[in-house]
């Protein structure tokens, strides 16, 4: 299955699960995820691209596919999205590279649709 794809239906499949549950401090965290990259002082598409740094410092490889697919859909270039690998390389150092690759293949993908 296409990995793009498959990362979609599965996150969407259990934050389905997560949110049924009706768990008050789930629910506010996830809207205040909602909230926090909504259009404000700073743009949607700046918003997401700090997002998806945070995540690749942070290592999160599930962070990293979601703020990679809203960039995609914001329409960040290739030549940004580089950009943007290089600024969490250098904030988290090395040890993100290898979700800098992660992160390419993934992008590859997004692209490649």
């Amino acid at each position: 299955m296409d990995q793009v794809k498959e990362f979609n239906e599965y996150r969407a499949k259990m934050n389905e699960v997560l949110l049924g549950k009706n768990n008050k401090v789930i629910n506010r965290l996830f809207n205040l995820d909602t909230n926090t990259y909504a259009e404000g002082a700073l743009p949607v598409r700046t918003k997401e691209m700090l997002g998806l740094v945070a995540s690749m410092v942070l290592r999160c490889d599930d962070c990293i596919k979601y703020h990679l697919g809203k960039c995609h859909d914001e329409g960040i270039s290739t030549e940004e999205m580089y950009e943007i690998f290089a600024v969490a390389n250098i904030v988290g150092g090395t040890i993100v590279i290898p979700h800098t690759r992660r992160a390419a293949e993934y992008w590859e993908a997004l692209k490649a649709q």
